[in-house]
């Protein structure tokens, strides 16, 4: 009897492990593509995301699955202009893009795709033609260093940053926000849109700084006192670590997203989806949740809680618009707020 209880437990206890196993092994692999994915052996990744949070983000990848990461960090701007050219030259050099926003990529560059956890998110972060996904969500709003500018006085309305001319000089805005005016013009109308934010660059001579990430840490320096527009998720993130800067929400949010999409001619294509669908799962967003990303899904909670409650009581607009809107929006941004 001894023997027989002790092989009923050696059994119950594999049985326990195998338990454990299935329920350690993240949600989001795909069985069904996780060996032809490890056969490929890697996966070249383009990004705007900071070294600091990428680096572990992705490990987490990398120790689950075994593929190994290449990770190329530069510039929304850069990363577009690098993928038109190689498309042009067809070379066959990444296979995963991840910046702000890649909607703007040519359909011809990115491919379709369908990741099971793509039916867990917001319904605007599942891009219409399948091409892009929104991992993260890049509310837009005013930022201030709170040591240099008073919660009490801050504009109630963009109309209101007129009444601040001692803030000449000292705002900063990123140099690629048209997303933020094409919100603008949407929430006000065109004209009366262009005509504010040109009332603004005249009064107040904004910097156009280069990088979303550098407005956010300049203005937590106390180099600007205000950003005039900014991500949402990268002053928090600076929140957290400690510099005295906070974000207050305007009507119109304008949303964008950290998106996610595909090389259509990627060299490891099996590895790009298991990475994507890492990428949208709950694992993963929670994970960026640390420094403060704001998650697409609703089943993840921000850092701090409630954020995003704070920036749905403002009007949310979230514009995808065709290549020559874009286009247009760009020349109307870089017109505006050119240096004076």
């Amino acid at each position: 009897m001894r023997h027989k209880f002790k092989r009923l437990t050696c059994a119950a206890a594999v049985l326990g492990l195998s338990a454990f196993a299935a329920q350690a092994q993240p949600s989001w692999l795909m069985p069904d593509i996780l060996s032809v994915a490890k056969a490929e052996g890697e996966l070249t990744i383009y990004a705007s995301m900071n070294e600091e949070e990428a680096l572990p983000y992705w490990k987490v990848f990398e120790d689950a699955t075994g593929i190994k990461i290449a990770f190329v960090r530069s510039s929304d701007a850069n990363i577009r202009a690098r993928i038109a050219i190689e498309a042009r030259a067809r070379q066959r050099s990444w296979d995963l893009v991840a910046t702000t926003p890649v909607y703007n990529l040519p359909d011809e560059v990115l491919l379709p795709f369908d990741p099971p956890e793509a039916k867990n998110l917001i319904p605007e972060a599942r891009g219409p033609n399948r091409r892009w996904y929104g991992v993260t969500g890049n509310y837009n709003a005013p930022a201030y260093n709170t040591n240099l500018v008073k919660k009490a006085e801050l504009p109630r309305s963009y109309e209101e940053f007129l009444d601040h001319k001692e803030w000449a000089g000292k705002i900063a805005i990123d140099a690629t926000d048209s997303e933020w005016l094409t919100g603008l013009f949407q929430h006000y109308g065109e004209e009366r849109g262009r005509k504010l934010a040109q009332d603004i660059a005249v009064t107040l001579h904004p910097v156009v700084v280069d990088g979303h990430l550098n407005v956010a840490r300049s203005v937590g320096a106390g180099e600007y006192w205000v950003a005039l527009n900014n991500y949402v998720p990268l002053t928090v993130n600076m929140k957290l670590s400690g510099a005295p800067t906070d974000f207050w929400a305007l009507d119109p949010v304008t949303l964008a997203f950290g998106s996610v999409g595909i090389s259509a001619q990627a060299p490891h294509p099996k590895a790009a989806l298991l990475a994507v669908n890492y990428m949208l799962s709950r694992e993963g967003q929670q994970f960026l949740t640390q420094k403060g990303r704001l998650p697409t899904r609703r089943d993840v909670e921000t850092n701090p809680p409630g954020i995003i409650d704070v920036l749905q009581q403002r009007k949310i607009i979230a514009p995808i618009s065709s290549a020559e809107e874009q286009k247009k929006m760009r020349a109307a941004f870089t017109e505006i707020f050119r240096p004076r």
